[in-house]
This record gives structure tokens, sequence and C-alpha cells, in this order.
């Protein structure tokens, strides 16, 4: 089988839109100077026999999510384009082959039943060029992430229902004007959560390097057995649950290991450490020894390094959302892996979503005013206690009442963590010319409060964390001198 179908050609940005569903409609002006110059089908380089797969209970609650869309920033590949191109193809043709339910296309069936048609149907590669802009440019230090970052990603507003008539997957490599480039993924939430998403793109640059990737586990385990349905009785499917249009502004944090370890060690800080000299600080756990509310961890537990740093995170955004009443409830999601914590255990390769959201609530005084310790207390509470138990009642109480899930911020109250600086992004995804200078996402599943953790690039527990804000918040948060002390400049 021949990988590449046929190869499109396009002048402007403007004429790729007729066969991507308009995409120069959803753009904003910066992304007029990104041109698709070609656009090609690829296809695995030998049939798939993996047949159907039925979407599992933490697939289908995705339908309504956009594509996931995640990128990476290289410096100038040392190879011509066209070799380039040609390895990217060719390689992306052998990964299709080992991961068939990317090239294949969503499917119901006649009793509501959704499922991945492994048919070959191929995914989309397209070649870009954005003459004006650069390395610089995009990666600018210390700013909010520019808007032209968002038009480096194919199948923008795409949501992962319209995987039925889309690719599940489709790739953009994007010239710069300095030589280097940016290769843009958007693959279906309805058939990858980041693990599986992360797997893929690391098979994919083994590849390019000539190696020999280990095949992911396609078993459905994973509740597959499920008999709940989600119907759309209009065909039409579902629609995003939160306003797409709405002005954010998104920036990305840097966190040295150094300042996540001092969290780390001010969330695990106890009675017995306070020195006497430190006055506000015993008054504080004295209040806390004696309140029936307050949230304790024992000697034996210690709260994580990500557990610390989204606990400051979540009293720093909170403080800066100042109308909020003291009284009202903020909520605090992390998206969690669950392959490790059912019993028995799933694959750590299982490839589809294994995923399930953690809430921790508590009243917005206290959040903004409490320490450290008793924050991040809370959220290590909330995950800790996300065994196999609570992963089934999760499970039981969707099924009983089957819906996607509800992303957004309606109260403007609420954080929503995604991705994981576990991830193998930097590392894992070295084509051949090196690791990625950056990671960065597209426009896909943002509102007010979404975060996205990545890992730093110099590694060693260093974190980045990519915030998305309404601008009067983003300014407060600016403001926020403690906030601040802890983000590298």
């Amino acid at each position: 089988m021949s990988p590449i179908l046929s190869t499109f050609h396009y002048p402007s940005l403007a004429a790729a839109s007729l066969i991507s569903g308009g995409l120069s409609s959803i753009f904003s002006s910066p992304a007029a100077a990104v041109s698709v110059v070609s656009r090609c089908t690829v296809y695995p380089d030998r049939r798939s026999d993996l047949g159907d797969l039925p979407l599992s209970v933490s697939d289908l609650p995705m339908l309504s999510c956009h594509y996931i869309q995640k990128g990476l920033f290289f410096s100038s590949p040392p190879i011509p384009v066209a070799s380039l191109l040609s390895l990217l193809t060719s390689s992306l043709s052998r990964a299709l082959s080992i991961f068939p339910a990317l090239a294949g296309r969503l499917c119901t069936l006649p009793d509501g039943r959704i499922l991945v048609s492994c048919n070959d149907a191929g995914a989309e590669f397209s070649h870009a060029t954005a003459a004006s802009l650069s390395l610089p440019d995009l990666l600018p230090p210390s700013a909010d992430v520019p808007p032209a970052v968002k038009s480096l990603f194919p199948l923008d507003g795409s949501i992962s229902f319209h995987g039925h008539t889309r690719p599940l997957a489709a790739f953009q490599l994007t010239e710069l004007a300095d030589g280097a480039v940016f290769l843009g993924a958007a693959v279906n939430h309805a058939v990858v959560d980041g693990t599986s998403f992360w797997n893929f793109l690391n098979a994919w640059a083994e590849l390019c390097r000539g190696g020999d990737p280990a095949k992911p586990d396609f078993h459905r385990n994973y509740f597959g057995g499920s008999k709940a349905v989600l119907c759309f009785p209009d065909g039409r499917g579902p629609e995003v649950t939160f306003p797409v249009n709405a002005p954010l502004r998104e920036r990305i944090f840097h966190f040295s290991r150094e300042a996540v370890l001092e969290l780390k060690s001010r969330a695990n800080r106890r009675t017995k450490n306070v020195v006497a000299g430190d006055s506000k600080d015993a008054e504080v756990y004295g209040k806390q020894t004696h309140d029936p509310k307050t949230v304790e961890v024992n000697d034996e537990e210690e709260i994580s390094s990500f557990q610390s740093l989204c606990a400051h995170v979540w009293r720093s955004v909170t403080r800066a959302r100042t109308r909020l009443p003291a009284e009202a409830i903020t909520t605090f999601r992390i998206a969690v892996n669950c392959r490790h914590r059912v019993v028995p255990p799933v694959a750590a390769n299982y490839f589809g979503n294994a995923i399930q959201s953690i809430p921790t609530k508590a009243a917005v005084g206290e959040v903004a005013g409490r320490d450290l310790r008793w924050v991040a207390a809370l959220l290590h509470r909330s995950v800790a206690g996300h065994g196999d138990e609570a992963i089934r009642r999760g499970v039981a109480e969707w099924e009983a009442a089957p819906r996607c899930f509800p992303l957004g911020n309606p109260d403007g109250a609420g954080l929503t963590m995604g991705s994981s600086p576990r991830f193998p992004m930097y590392e894992g995804n070295d084509f051949g010319w090196g690791r990625p200078a950056a990671v960065r996402s597209g426009r896909a599943n943002k509102f007010d409060g979404k975060m996205s953790a990545f890992p730093g690039h110099e590694g060693g527990g260093s974190v980045e964390l990519e915030v998305c804000l309404t601008p009067e918040t983003m300014t407060a948060l600016l403001r926020d001198e403690e906030f601040m002390s802890y983000v590298s400049m």
C-alpha cells in the first residue's frame, strides 16, 4: 500500500481552508502569516487487522472536547526541508501501522454504540511556511503566548465527534523564517488521552531515528465491557461546553526544580518544625490544630511536588479573582491517569483514554486565606484517595447518566489542570535532529482557568505551566509577589 494517496498544493491559507472546514474564519489575524503549501493523506504502510475498537466509558465523555493540540518547536534541522518532509511522512506511514486506530474513523452503530473503525482511511499531513515569523517571535521571554502560535495547528476548531468524517489525527510541519520548524499535532480526544498521545509521538520520533518502538496495548480492558451508550438523537453530535471566543490571556510560567522543591518543603512542613521566632506560622498552626475543618496529612504521608505547585497556583489565582465572594466555592480539577489505579492495573501502554477528573472543593476565603500546607493537603487527600473503588464508583455514576464531560468554568471560580510534567515531551521526541526547543499547544479546550503542565526544558523536576485566565485575573496574578517569587523570569 502506498503511504501517500495524493498531495494538494495551496498558495495561501484561504485556499487551504476550502478542504479544512473554513479554518481561516476561526484564525485570528496573525494566522495570515502562515501559508499551507501542501496537504496530503498518509496511509499505514500495511493493512490493519485490528478491527473495531469500542469507545470506553473514559473515551465517550470526550466526544464534545476539541482534538488535543500539542506541538514542538525545533531549531534549524540540519537537513533540507524536502528530505525532512519525506522522512516525516514515510515514518508516519509506519507509525500508523503500529497505531492503526489513528488512521481510522469513528463509526456509530444502529444501537448507538460508537467505535473506532480501523479502516486505514489515513491521517492528514500538511507542510506550511511562515516567512514573517521566527523562533524568538513565537517564544518571547516573560510575555503572553503570541496568538500566531495557534495558527500552527491543523484541524483547528474540530471536536472529537467530528472524527466520524474527519481524520482522527492530523499533523503540520511549519517552516519559520529563521530555519526553525514547528511540528504541530491534532489528535482526536475520544481516541487518545495525554499518555497515549505522547506514546504515539515518541514512537513516531523513534521510527525517524531508525528505531523499533514497542506496540501499544489495544485490549479494551479499561471498562471496555460497559453497555452504556451516549446518544445524540438529532445526529448532529455534541457541542463544545464552554464559550470558545471569550477573551483570554495565555502565559507560560516556568518553575525551576529548586522552586518546586521549596514549595514541596513548605507544603510538608509540620507544626514540630515551626521555630520559636516564627510567631506568624505558630499562630496559624495553632489555629489549625483546634479547627475541626483543618485538613491534616499523616506523618507517613508526603504531599508531592506537583500537588504543592498546584496548591500554590490555586491560592494565587483565587486571590487574583478579586470579584469572588469569600463564601463562594472554588474547585480545582486534576486529570489523573487511572491505568495504575485500578485493580488489576491496566497496561501502562494501553491506547485510549484511561483518565478521570478529580475535583477538590473549598470556600474561596479559605483557599485564599489559609497557608500552602492546608490547601496542598486538600489536593493530596483527593488524589491519594482516588483508587480502584473511587474510579469504579465514578464509572457507575456515569453509566447511570451518560454525558459528555462538561469542560469549562461557568461560575468563574474553577481551575482545571491537564497534561502532566511526567509526559516525555523532550527526551522522547528527538526525530533525528535533536531535542525540541519548546512545547506549545493550540487554542483547543481553553477557557478561563484552564492550565496544562509540561516538564521544564532543562528537566530535573522543573515544570512549565501553561495558564489561561481572563485578562483582569492574569494582570492581578502577575502583580502577586508571592506567586511571582517562585517563577523564573
